[in-house]
């Protein structure tokens, strides 16, 4: 969610903590700030909105250079998204400055506490606690009043310090929300995220949960919350900038989308392998159990089918929020996949430490390397998807499905739930399908586009699937609502005439995922059953089926493919469609409105 970067070094911090903002936009903010050390004394700036507001703000005042300083780009929890709201935040002499991302759960009874003793607030704010927690503390050592300070909040955070009183040192901690030190030459960083720094340095230092450390220029330390020293593991990322821009491409979204051919032919080519531990859980495993949110609770969603269809394993899966608060019956015979683009995501990791509390084996699907998720599960599998910038997921939802596909496939063959020669025939699909994910956005996009044209003014959608393609109805309804702000809904069209055939007039646009299927005919009867009501009709077709033309002149065909593997496809026009009538509308498609790309708070 919030964006975090500090920086200390020889250069002039500034230009390089606005820079590191602008490359943490797509995580979501509404207001922006920064502080920094100049002679002696926390100058700070900040502002709501964008952080082109700070960029005016800070043209209109005196320049300075300062060696040191800190930033923040801020997603509202605690009071309105406002220049007193927005971090950084300082104590009341001025002396300690912080910038937070997470949440303080025990902010307000400090807050009283630290009212009563004298200190001034003036924000609404969880943050500003720590700031008066440091100077509360504040004996003449400044790691001694950090760690206590970090000690007293209850919560989740990544905390960034500075002092007027230490001009050669940023002090930092985390515990449940992401951070990362930069190691350079005569400078270091610190930040949310790679892309902020990786224009510096593609040396990074991991900061675990329970950890805390302090920066200088030619110095880090790492150690854990009781001040103990621990180890530093420097590692190397291996993507570049150019990975994490656009590439002549509108938006990041548009560019993520074309990217995903290349994602499915690398993994797909790669595949992955159980190693003995593994195999040895999943044979003894009596339950396969998913976790997830969001987009990725989808990916899960065509996991359960593809798992229990290859492997005849029983599996079940969860909204990642939910899980923990059904008393899932969980045990050391119980595997649990975790799904998450980010590894960070805080409903998904508290599901994982359930889990693993009750003594589940954990199997994760992720993105980013070094990612709590990972370092929590027994065994990763990675998406290699590469860095994804836009907010709304799409690279990263195809390549979990291909790892979901994969780890299918293998289970089936430890299970010999599937001949020898279809599971051979699956994996050729698998390794095929990338041309024709390929082939839709060469030949779709123009034709997906004009479709958007004709549908961008519509109120509501409701988008309907079947079996397989049930996910893939919700997943295109959540991709439109998350970037066009239009009502959407994601139906199993078995449930339609339950209730939401009510909606269907001349006003409501239709969905229709009605690919080759066994099911097929009837996806057909729904269809029908909205033409008869008047209901505009948008179909995705398996290429070919030229009588599907009789109930809509807006016919989105893709390539044909066994009805196992039809989401992936699917979920390329259902993305397409969504941009396009974003773009339709003029809505900010890379950073949509009140969203975050990273969820660190439950």
């Amino acid at each position: 969610m919030c964006g975090i970067v500090g920086y200390i070094g020889k250069k002039d911090s500034l230009p390089v903590l606005l820079e590191g903002l602008r490359r943490l936009e797509y995580r979501g903010y509404d207001s922006a700030g920064v502080a920094l050390l100049e002679n002696g004394v926390i100058r700070v700036v900040k502002t709501q909105g964008k952080i082109k507001n700070l960029d005016a703000l800070l043209a209109k005042e005196k320049k300075t250079c300062s060696n040191i300083g800190i930033a923040h780009t801020r997603w509202a929890t605690h009071g309105a998204p406002t220049k007193l709201n927005a971090h950084p935040h300082s104590d009341c002499r001025n002396n300690f400055s912080v910038v937070h991302n997470g949440i303080i759960e025990n902010f307000s009874s400090l807050k009283n506490e630290l009212i009563k003793e004298g200190h001034k607030f003036i924000s609404e704010t969880d943050t500003e606690v720590a700031a008066h927690l440091v100077e509360k503390y504040y004996k003449g050592n400044l790691k001694e009043a950090f760690l206590k300070a970090v000690n007293k909040l209850e919560g989740s955070f990544a905390i960034v310090l500075m002092s007027s009183k230490y001009p050669d040192r940023l002090l930092f901690a985390r515990l449940g929300s992401p951070l990362i030190a930069g190691v350079g030459k005569g400078e270091n960083f610190l930040a949310s995220d790679v892309p902020a720094i990786l224009s510096h340095t593609n040396k990074v230092i991991y900061v675990k949960d329970c950890q805390a450390g302090e920066i200088r220029k030619d110095k880090i330390s790492l150690f854990n919350l009781k001040g103990k020293t621990q180890p530093l593991k420097v590692e190397k990322i291996l993507w570049d900038l150019e990975s994490a821009q656009k590439s002549g491409y509108p938006h990041f979204m548009l560019k993520e989308i074309h990217e995903q051919p290349s994602v499915l032919k690398h993994l797909a080519a790669a595949g992955i392998k159980f190693d003995k531990k593994l195999t040895g859980a999943l044979k003894n495993a009596r339950q396969v159990s998913i976790v997830a949110c969001g987009t990725a609770y989808h990916a899960g969603m065509v996991g359960k089918y593809v798992i229990e269809e290859m492997a005849r394993v029983p599996v079940s899966v969860d909204v990642s929020s939910e899980f923990r608060y059904r008393s899932p019956i969980i045990d050391s015979r119980s595997v649990l996949i975790a799904i998450s683009q980010s590894g960070e995501t805080a409903d998904t990791l508290a599901a994982v430490r359930e889990a693993k509390n009750k003594g589940a084996k954990i199997v994760s699907i992720c993105n980013v390397v070094g990612s709590s998720l990972t370092r929590e599960s027994d065994f990763v599998f990675y998406t290699h998807a590469g860095p994804e910038i836009g907010v709304a997921s799409t690279k990263a939802y195809t390549a979990q499905l291909m790892v979901l596909y994969l780890f299918g496939l293998n289970l089936a063959r430890i299970k010999k739930s599937l001949p020898v020669a279809t599971i051979s025939k699956y994996n050729k699909i698998l390794r095929n399908i990338h041309t024709h994910a390929r082939l839709i956005l060469k030949n779709c996009s123009r034709r997906i586009c004009d479709v958007a044209g004709r549908h961008h003014n519509f109120g509501s959608f409701l988008f309907l699937g079947r079996n397989l393609n049930y996910p893939s109805a919700l997943e295109g309804a959540l991709k439109l609502k998350e970037i066009s702000y239009i009502p959407a809904e994601g139906y199993a069209a078995g449930e339609m005439k339950h209730g939401p055939i009510a909606l269907i007039d001349e006003y409501r646009a239709v969905v229709c995922i009605a690919p080759e299927s066994k099911i097929y005919e009837k996806m057909i009867s729904n269809i029908q059953e909205i033409e008869a009501r008047k209901g505009k009709i948008v179909i995705i077709a398996t290429q070919g089926n030229n009588d599907i033309k009789k109930y809509s002149k807006e016919v989105i065909f893709i390539p044909k493919i066994a009805e196992l593997f039809s989401p992936i496809l699917a979920a390329l026009p259902l993305q397409l469609f969504a941009y396009y009538i974003a773009a339709k509308r003029g809505c900010d498609i890379d950073q949509p409105r009140n969203l975050a790309k990273s969820v660190t708070v439950e």
